[in-house]
């Protein structure tokens, strides 16, 4: 079963490059991001064409999350992260998916730092958090994917000293995201390339893609017993190369049989 990850940074603008990278790939699941599409205007119709089912949880300008799925039935289990109420930003959606629990996310940027923006980012780590530590213990085989907007460590970010008091890299965020790995989750990209220079995003400004001078921002993170059926992983980073694509690249893994 191969899953991706995508922030596709508006899907109604970048939906030939979207219906291209599924037609040439061919993934089995699908989370994404950023869709900046209201409710009523996601493309179902063209992601239903393209062989694949859909729930998603839009907005309208920004924001937005979706799941597709080649084969099975989406069974949407939530559509909100829990712990906020009033928290209206369309950021989380959860369903089951061929037996597996998969949790579609965008966490916030955090710009600029500190600040409220900042303050944001860091209790939707918590609530994440929290929420993460209950799915551990639902028993269920579960994938956390998404734009997490943290760069981990040195490793996953071009000249790191340029961002040291950026908002996905200070070191609150880093450690919001070990406190999260030490939970028991594994980071799927670094079980398989644990020394490696991976990265999944590279903006537009200062010809960056062509630079390699990326960032490793979109993870999968996996709770126990399903990390034992990670057979593979990468970056579809071909994708943005593309014309009109987005500043992401396509993230994946394969997971065996169960």
């Amino acid at each position: 079963m191969k899953i991706a990850t995508y922030n596709v940074n508006g899907i109604n603008g970048r939906l030939p490059v979207l219906l291209r990278w599924l037609d040439e790939t061919e993934p089995d699941i699908v989370c994404l991001q950023e869709l900046k599409a209201p409710q009523e205007k996601f493309p179902e119709k063209a992601i239903q064409d393209a062989g694949y089912n859909a729930i998603w949880n839009g907005q309208k300008s920004w924001n937005g999350v979706a799941i597709l799925a080649r084969s099975g039935e989406i069974q949407e289990v939530r559509r909100e992260l829990p712990g906020d109420a009033e928290d209206n930003q369309s950021r989380y959606i959860e369903a089951m998916v061929n037996n597996v629990l998969i949790c579609c996310l965008y966490l916030p940027n955090g710009n600029p730092a500190p600040g409220p923006k900042f303050d944001y980012k860091l209790r939707w780590f918590e609530r994440l958090t929290a929420h993460a530590a209950m799915l551990l213990v639902s028993g269920n085989p579960v994938v956390l994917a998404g734009d997490y907007n943290v760069m981990p460590t040195a490793l996953d970010v071009y000249k790191p000293e340029r961002w040291k008091d950026d908002a996905l890299f200070r070191p609150e965020v880093r450690q919001a995201f070990e406190t999260l790995l030490a939970q028991g989750w594994t980071d799927a990209i670094r079980k398989l390339y644990p020394n490696q220079t991976i990265y999944t995003f590279w903006d537009y400004f200062r010809d960056a893609y062509n630079r390699n001078a990326g960032l490793r921002i979109d993870h999968f993170l996996l709770s126990p017993g399903i990390d034992n059926r990670l057979i593979a992983a990468g970056v579809d980073s071909a994708v943005r190369g593309w014309e009109k694509t987005s500043d992401h690249g396509p993230v994946w893994i394969e997971l065996s049989d169960d």
